[in-house]
Formats: C-alpha cells, sequence, structure tokens
C-alpha cells in the first residue's frame, strides 16, 4: 500500500496542473449532470413493522382519502376580529382543489373566532410530493393573505420543506481559514486544505444530488453528510499538507515531499477514512430506510474526499513549492540550504522537546492518577445522558422565523397543546361492526388524557373508519407515550390501529431506542476488527473503542444538559426546552465513532511509526504525541469550529449533530489524546502492540507500510523522561540512532512482538 501511495503521490506531484485540470472536469461534469438529472430529497414517515404503520396501511388501502400526507391551513385575524366564514369557506374550497387532496375537512374554528383550523388530506405519502406543494396552498390561500389576514401552514408538507441555510457552512469555512493562516503561517498553505475539501464535497454532493433521482434521500441527510465531509476533508488534507511540509523542512524536492506524505500520511488517511465508512454501515441496522440514505450520502462525500485527499492535495503541494512556507520561514530554508545546513537525506538536528512532548512525559510519569481524574471527568461528562429522553422533532421545537412554528404556536393557543398533531384511530369494519363505533369513540374520549374525539368518518366502501383524537398536552410531551400504549392496550379492540404523527412518533422513539445497542454492537465489533488487522494489538483498538465511546458519551451528556434541561439553549435560538431528537443518538455515534477514530487512527499510525523503528515502547509515544500535537489539534479545533457553525443551522437536527459532534472532537483533542492516550500506553508499555502469535497468523496481511524501508522523521520530542522512559535503550542505542537520523524498517504489515 505505502509502494502503490508513493507512486501516486508522485504522478500527481509530477504533474499538478493536469491533476488539477481532471478534478476541475470531474466538477464540472458532477454538477452538470446533477443539474440535469438530480433529484429532490423528502422524508419519509413510514415504519414497517409497528401498528401505526398497520393502520396507515389500512387507511391506503380502503380509506386513501384521509391516508396520504397531512397538512392543516391556519387562518388568524391578529387584530382579534371574528373571521368572515364566507372568506373561510372560500379558502377551503380553494384547498380542495389543489393537486393529489384527496379531502379536507369542515373549518374547525376557535372559541372567539378570530382563528379557523383546516385539515388537508392528501392521497399520496410525502415522499410522492412535487416540490411545489407548498407553494400550491400558499396559492389557494391567497385571498385570505390579501384581505390581512395571518395565514400560517403546518403538519408534513411545510415541514418537509423547512430547509437548512448555506450560513454553517460559510462561517465552518471562514473560521476554518483563519485558524489554517495560524497554524501556518501562509495562506496558500491554509487555503490548499479547504479548497480540495471543497472540490471533494462538490463532487460528493453533486452524487448525493443524483442519488436522490433514484432513491429516498431524507431532507437533512445532505446538509448532515456535508458537515461531516467538510469537518474529514480539511482533515485529511491538513494531516498530508503538514507532512509534505515536514519534508520539504528536511530538503527534499516537493515532488519527493509530495510523495512521501501520500505513502505516509496518505496511509493514515485511508485506515482513518475505512473507519468513518464502517461506522456509517451501521445505520444499515437502524431499521428506518431514512437512515440508510444517511449512511449513502455521508459515505459518498466521505470516499470523495478522502480521493482528494491521496490526489489532489499532493498536485497542489508541489506546484505551491516553497510557498506554502510563510515568508520568514522561506528566507530562513534557503539560508540554511545555502549554508549546507539542509540536505535531501537529512535532518537539522535535534529540536528543542515541544510542549506535547513535555505534557505526555509528565503524564508519563504519574499515568494512574492522570487516567483516573480523567476518565472520572469524562464519566461526570457524559452522566446526564442516563436522564436523556429522545422524541423526534416536531414543529414545536422550530425557531419562530418558522411557519411551522408559527402555526404550531396558534393551534396551542386556540385550540389546544394536542390539536396540532391528533392521533387517528384507524378502525376495519370487516372485523370491528360498525354498530360498536359510538362506544368505541365514548370508551375513547372517557380518557382522562383526551381533549377532543371527532365522530368517524366512513369511507366511500363502509369498510374501513377513520377517528380523530385529540390529546390534551403537546405531542412531544411524554405522556404521548402512555396514551397511545393505553389507547392500544385496553381500549382499542383487534382490528382498530392507533396512527398519525404522533402515534407514528411514539413508535420511532420506541425503535430507534432499542436498535441503538444493535447500531452500538456492530459498529465497535467492525472497528474493532479493522484496527487489529491494522495495529496487529489487541490492547490498542480496545483503547480505542473504549475513549471513543466515552466521546460519544459525553456528547449525549452535553445534549441532554443543552436541549433537554435547557442550559443554555437560549444561545442556539431555542426559546424552550426539547427533548433530544430521536434521530439524533444513532446517528451522532456512528458520525462521530467514526470521526474519533480519525484521531486515533492519526496518533496511533505515527506511535506505531516510531515503535517499529526502536521498539521503545514509551518513547515512541512521546515522540508520536509531539509530531501529530500541532496538525491534530488544529484539525481538532477546525472540526469544533466547522460543527460548532452548524448548531446554529435553524434545523433542530442539524444543529444537535452539531453541538454533539462539536463536544465530542473537543474533549477527544483534549482529555482523551492529552491524558487518557499517554496514561493508558504508559501503564501497558509493551503490552499495547501485544498480539496472539495464533491470531497474527490467522489475520489477513493488510501491507499498509510496504515492503521498501520506510524513513523515519526526525523526533521533536527531545529527551524521554519517566514512566514512559522506563524501558528505554541505552543513550548510544537504536533511540539515539532514530533521533540523529531516518532509519531503514522492513515490516511487511507484522507485528514486531507476538507472543503465543
Amino acid at each position: 500500500m505505502s509502494r502503490f501511495l508513493h507512486r501516486l503521490g508522485s504522478v500527481c506531484a509530477a504533474h499538478p496542473w493536469r491533476t488539477l485540470t481532471l478534478w476541475i472536469g470531474f466538477l464540472a461534469v458532477a454538477l452538470g449532470l446533477a443539474g440535469a438529472f438530480g433529484g429532490d430529497t423528502r422524508s419519509s414517515y413510514d415504519v414497517p413493522g409497528t401498528s401505526s404503520q398497520a393502520g396507515t396501511d389500512l387507511l391506503r388501502e380502503r380509506f386513501a382519502a384521509v391516508s396520504g400526507t397531512e397538512a392543516r391551513v391556519v387562518l388568524h385575524d391578529t387584530s382579534g376580529v371574528r373571521l368572515d366564514r364566507g372568506l373561510v369557506e372560500e379558502v377551503r374550497q380553494r384547498v380542495g382543489e389543489v393537486t393529489d387532496v384527496g379531502a379536507v375537512g369542515e373549518p374547525r374554528m376557535s372559541a372567539d373566532g378570530d382563528t379557523a383550523l383546516i385539515e388537508v388530506r392528501y392521497l399520496k405519502p410525502v415522499t410522492d410530493l412535487g416540490p411545489s406543494a407548498v407553494d400550491d396552498l400558499l396559492a389557494a390561500t391567497s385571498a385570505a393573505g390579501a384581505t390581512g389576514i395571518q395565514v400560517e401552514l403546518a403538519g408534513q408538507v411545510p415541514e418537509q420543506e423547512t430547509a437548512s441555510g448555506s450560513v454553517a457552512e460559510a462561517v465552518g469555512l471562514v473560521a476554518a481559514l483563519v485558524i489554517l493562516v495560524i497554524a501556518f503561517g501562509s495562506v496558500i498553505a491554509a487555503g490548499l486544505p479547504i479548497l480540495a475539501a471543497l472540490v471533494g464535497l462538490g463532487v460528493g454532493g453533486s452524487g448525493v444530488i443524483l442519488l436522490a433521482a433514484v432513491a429516498e434521500v431524507s431532507s437533512t441527510a445532505p446538509t448532515a453528510a456535508a458537515m461531516i465531509g467538510l469537518g474529514v476533508g480539511i482533515d485529511y488534507a491538513l494531516l498530508l499538507v503538514t507532512r509534505h511540509v515536514e519534508g520539504l523542512r528536511e530538503g527534499l524536492s516537493p515532488v519527493e515531499a509530495a510523495a512521501r506524505a501520500t505513502a505516509t500520511a496518505g496511509r493514515s488517511i485511508l485506515v482513518a477514512g475505512a473507519t468513518v465508512l464502517v461506522s456509517l454501515s451501521g445505520l444499515l441496522f437502524a431499521g428506518l430506510s431514512s437512515f440508510y440514505s444517511y449512511g449513502y450520502t455521508t459515505a459518498i462525500i466521505v470516499a470523495t474526499v478522502m480521493l482528494t485527499a491521496v490526489t489532489l492535495v499532493p498536485a497542489l503541494s508541489a506546484a505551491a513549492g516553497n510557498r506554502l512556507f510563510g515568508r520568514r520561514q522561506r528566507r530562513e530554508i534557503a539560508a540554511r540550504q545555502s549554508a549546507g545546513e539542509l540536505t535531501p537525506a537529512g535532518n537539522a538536528g535535534v529540536q528543542r522537546p515541544t510542549l506535547t512532548a513535555r505534557w505526555a512525559q509528565r503524564v508519563g510519569r504519574r499515568p494512574v492518577p492522570w487516567a483516573m481524574g480523567a476518565l472520572v471527568f469524562m464519566l461526570l461528562l457524559g452522566a446526564p445522558a442516563l436522564a436523556m429522553r429522545t422524541w423526534p422533532q416536531d414543529a414545536g421545537s422550530q425557531p419562530a422565523s418558522e411557519t411551522v412554528r408559527r402555526a404550531y404556536d396558534l393551534i396551542a393557543q386556540e385550540f389546544g397543546p394536542g390539536a396540532y398533531a391528533p392521533m387517528l384511530i384507524a378502525v376495519d369494519l370487516r372485523k370491528v361492526p360498525a354498530d360498536n363505533l359510538p362506544a368505541l369513540v365514548e370508551s375513547v374520549r372517557e380518557l382522562p388524557d383526551v381533549a377532543r374525539v371527532a365522530q368517524p368518518v366512513l369511507s366511500p366502501d363502509g369498510s374501513a373508519a377513520a377517528i380523530s383524537v385529540q390529546a390534551a398536552f403537546a405531542p412531544s410531551d411524554e405522556r404521548s407515550d402512555d396514551l397511545v400504549d393505553e389507547l392500544r392496550g385496553r381500549v382499542l379492540p383487534d382490528g382498530a390501529e392507533v396512527t398519525g404523527v404522533t402515534a407514528v412518533f411514539v413508535d420511532i422513539a420506541d425503535l430507534l431506542g432499542e436498535r441503538l445497542w444493535l447500531v452500538v454492537a456492530v459498529v465497535v465489533g467492525l472497528s474493532l476488527l479493522l484496527l487489529i488487522i491494522v495495529f496487529r494489538s489487541i490492547l490498542v483498538p480496545l483503547k480505542a473503542a473504549f475513549v471513543n465511546l466515552l466521546s460519544v458519551a459525553a456528547a449525549y451528556g452535553v445534549l441532554t444538559v443543552v436541549f433537554q434541561w435547557g442550559w443554555g439553549s437560549g444561545l442556539l435560538g431555542l426559546d424552550r426546552p426539547v427533548p433530544v431528537s430521536s434521530w439524533v443518538p444513532v446517528l451522532l455515534f456512528t458520525a462521530l465513532f467514526g470521526l474519533s477514530m480519525d484521531y486515533e487512527v492519526f496518533l496511533l499510525s505515527r506511535i506505531r511509526e516510531y515503535w517499529l523503528a526502536d521498539g521503545d515502547a514509551g518513547a515512541s509515544v512521546v515522540r508520536g504525541l509531539a509530531a501529530t500535537g500541532r496538525v491534530i489539534t488544529s484539525a481538532a479545533l477546525i472540526m469544533v469550529v466547522v460543527f460548532a457553525g452548524f448548531a446554529a443551522d435553524t434545523d433542530i437536527v442539524v444543529k444537535m449533530l452539531g453541538l454533539g459532534m462539536a463536544t465530542a472532537v473537543a474533549v477527544d483533542a483534549t482529555v482523551i489524546r492529552m491524558i487518557l492516550v499517554p496514561a493508558s500506553m504508559a501503564m501497558f508499555g509493551k503490552a499495547n502492540w501485544w498480539l496472539p502469535a495464533w491470531l497474527d497468523r490467522i489475520l489477513p496481511d493488510i501491507d499498509l507500510e510496504g515492503s521498501e524501508p520506510a524513513t523515519q522523521t526526525p523526533s521533536a520530542a527531545g529527551p524521554v523522561t519517566g514512566a514512559l522512559a522506563a524501558e528505554a535503550p541505552p543513550a548510544d542505542g537504536p533511540a539515539t540512532e532514530a533521533l540523529a537520523g531516518p532509519q531503514p524498517v522492513t515490516v511487511a504489515g507484522k507485528s514486531p512482538w507476538t507472543m503465543g
């Protein structure tokens, strides 16, 4: 693999303008195809195998007029004057003429008469409606709007059209550029990772739009995929540029520096990207088709930015040459080259110990108290997650700038909190005699948590009936679960099912709560297997999985505190506490487990390089942390600001994902990388790299390092002391040689230290 990546990087670097032209061509073609043949995103509310879906299927088969997507039109006179019934009836008739509308209910007037609620039922599910559905409703209500009446839309149709803006992406990109300029001291070096990430994001995003033409893609999936793709794309490019700059400092030519960077950093990128893709595969076990689209879209974009990282970045880096350095650095390098202090084969000597190296040595001297302190902190941060309640996002959690939120508030104020999303009882009259319907309505009305029950509406052939039920509380209230369970378990006879948005949301919350543990098991198991194969170790992958689970738990805890408890939620544009969206825990886990593994892979790959070079378990940790400290810190900071930018998005799911991922990356790059990793590896020493001989023999051999000599980079760690250096060789041993210059090492993908 290393030899292949070296050749790939060399070819791209030797022909930078051809490579750039090819990628621009790919981007132009992809954008053109997406514009010509791309589809629209849409969310599905189908939950196969649940009671609510059984009720929906019954209505679709027997009562099509009320089985499809629901929407509601709210008319409100802001002056408090009673609405003109003639105008309300005119709006009702025009709404009934809208394409694909199957039924329009009688207008329901508020007690003071200044508000009217008109329920609309479509013949099709929301996924099959065209993009003009909302515009058609607005056109039908224009007569009321023209008279000064406030018109708001509610239900699945307008909720489907609630779009996320591009402000979050712009904020993240600007912040990333500032961080990179500070880190590199060069605008060119700072802009290169962002340019490469944007090209990959453009090509991958076009692929997502094309996928939407032939498959269902959730409306928020592209935004979530762009958030992850932008973060990892910049990170991957940053890692490769950093290794390229190291090569230039050693006196390598731009082409050779790019080739070696691709051969070394490229390996980490491929492993890290593969881990992200493995994590995303866990969404296939979530049990909902909408989650599949999150996995597909994110996988497409991650794979594309991986490809741009190992091809476009070497080309751009070679074309930039020494302009990747700031002016002062370029002058210093030129002076050293003219003085003969910098040669292609050598290095500039041992530098002073970096802050990261000194910190690692401090932690290594007393690893147990440091590890216990960090562990307690992470557990405390994740503890609120034990009280987390999940519920699919609804209009009540949207910002007041959205029509669905304004409609939600008006309906709750004028008709009661449960009127926004009434439940619907679907009755199979072939199993339940029609004469029993009055008694059924009365038994439902007697429930203390029911505010209103409408009279049954029969299907044209008399084989089915629909009964609308309004709860006494908001759909997101935790009592909704109990009411649905009571209806199903005690009130409804065989042949009657509770459906409607509230019942569907109850089933979604229950299903995802159950499936989360299956997703966790699959993702952790596959990731462990991949890392064991790559790193030829048992403890290192187990530790990586454990600390990643800690970072996910921390993200869950912060989401619970901010959104469910309302601590600081006003800073995110929320005016009330809301449950954590049911979509978020599964999505967050699969995304975070892969992203957190990125930093583990970047760090462990460099530690393993030093371990394979000299067999010094303690020194390799210090040197690995020192070598990766700056790049991982910069990459993590970029991820945090990019994800934090998405926390300002209007969509509640994107907002939660952004805050959760920003939290997890922040603790991963500080508490975990700076404390738990050096402390745990100091405690285990050489056992970190132990692999049973029998397992080493049967595992597939992924030859990441290749069979040609691997050149080690000079250390910036300085002398190694304390517990981490307990097993270090004498001063004139391999460690000193590794510090003094490159050492040829043939590794062939095997562990240098196995035990039977």
